[in-house]
């Protein structure tokens, strides 16, 4: 058996799970691991067969992402060029995580691809919405990356398609403690203005790492780290408190560990204002945005808040079992190479457009 198993390389989530499903998957058969973006900062373990530009978002460093820089690193035809450069016909079961070039190139050859991802059940009908409506929002979630069958994970589950967080090992098996720090992870800012509008806290120390330095350095009661990834987890295991964006790989993480949480849902970000929804309806507190008005909320999180009990087992390999027994020798049957590439055309429009 030949298995391609592509990764959304925007973000740690994504390779968090990966860490953990890479080795199952090369138990099972013979595993090609293809990655496109490059906005991750976990070291991978495993061999990238295929690295690729893909369609990726770049973080910004005021709560959301950054379109200017995104779309300059747009680039459409070679996008096409990586899509169609993989041999995707040689591949027995491909399974994708949230990851586009392997999901078009599965489409457009009437491959089966199965989505394996947090994005695949953020539109689960039982699943929490935020109040107010993003068409685009959820068209992205919709075509970004098209899959024959899905396979979710959530914070919660809500069918037998939706399985709770994959946690990797090395925080299932950190050592947990109270130190009284606070661990404050928000790439989608700039530390200087997470420092700007946390100063006004003073009773506590804030661990604050960043996407935008290299060195550590310490600041009245903040000190900032460069994201590494031993270093993190330390902070994480043995913090009071977490404050981070409303992705999906920290969270769970703060979740399984016993920490209470705090999120701010990236801005433009539709997937992570669901991930708020359902955060906030399991007693989660979330505010919109690091601005001085929501300091007298933060405040009370930390006096106040308390820590979610959840419960995520390592489900991991039945949940790559179940895959491989209901999909291994699964034949599909699409619309024209033609149509699909105009709807695909379609799509790159409105994202130009919207960029």
């Amino acid at each position: 058996m030949k298995i391609l198993y592509a990764i959304q390389g925007t973000g740690n989530g994504h390779i968090s799970r990966a860490l953990e499903i890479v080795p199952i998957l090369k138990q099972k058969g013979e595993t090609d691991v293809l990655i496109s973006s490059s906005q991750w900062d976990l070291e991978l373990p495993f061999e990238v067969k295929y690295r690729f530009h893909g369609l990726g978002f770049v973080f910004g460093k005021n709560g959301g992402i950054d379109f200017t820089k995104t779309y300059l690193a747009l680039d459409t035809t070679k996008l096409l060029a990586e899509i169609k450069s993989i041999p995707i016909k040689d591949y027995d079961l491909i399974i994708s995580d949230f990851e586009p070039v392997s999901c078009w190139a599965a489409k457009l050859n009437s491959k089966v691809c199965i989505g394996l991802s947090n994005q695949a059940a953020t539109l689960h009908p039982l699943a929490p919405k935020p109040k107010g409506s993003d068409p685009l929002g959820k068209a992205v979630l919709n075509h970004y990356a098209p899959v024959t069958h899905s396979y979710g994970f959530h914070f919660k589950s809500f069918d037998e398609t939706v399985s709770t967080p994959i946690i990797r090992k090395e925080i299932r098996e950190a050592a947990i403690s109270n130190k009284g720090h606070v661990t404050v992870y928000l790439p989608s800012y700039d530390d200087k203005r997470i420092i700007e509008k946390l100063k006004h806290i003073t009773n506590c120390e804030f661990h604050v790492f960043s996407k935008h330095i290299r060195k550590e350095y310490k600041k009245v009661n903040f000190t900032v780290l460069p994201l590494t990834n031993q270093t993190f987890i330390e902070s994480l295991a043995s913090c009071n408190a977490v404050i981070t964006n409303a992705g999906f790989g920290t969270t769970s993480e703060a979740l399984f560990l016993g920490k209470k949480l705090l999120v701010i849902p990236m801005k433009n970000q539709y997937e992570q204002h669901c991930n708020a929804a359902v955060l906030k309806s399991m007693g989660v507190t979330v505010i919109k945005s690091l601005k001085k008005k929501h300091i007298d909320t933060i405040k009370e999180w930390l006096k106040h808040g308390r820590s979610i009990e959840v419960e995520y087992p390592d489900n991991t390999e039945k949940i790559i079992d179940k895959i491989i027994k209901n999909h291994l020798h699964e034949n599909i049957i699409v619309n024209s190479k033609r149509k699909e590439m105009n709807f695909f055309e379609k799509i790159m429009t409105i994202n130009l457009a919207e960029n």
